[in-house]
């Protein structure tokens, strides 16, 4: 149950890529990546995501 970043509303803002406790979500082409393997799914890019592009799922 990774976080999941919709690629359709991510805006590029790195919110996420700052808030993320074990640095699993970088940038490509201007927009968030999540390492599945990494993310230790905590939730907090969903919660310093400003437009909800970021799910646990």
């Amino acid at each position: 149950m990774a976080a999941k970043v919709d690629p359709e509303k991510c805006t590029g803002c790195e919110s996420c890529v700052e808030t993320c406790p074990v640095s699993a979500i970088s940038m490509k082409d201007g927009l968030a990546v999540v390492d599945e393997d990494t993310c230790s799914e905590c939730g907090a890019c969903v919660e310093a995501c400003p437009v909800e592009a970021i799910a646990l799922e």
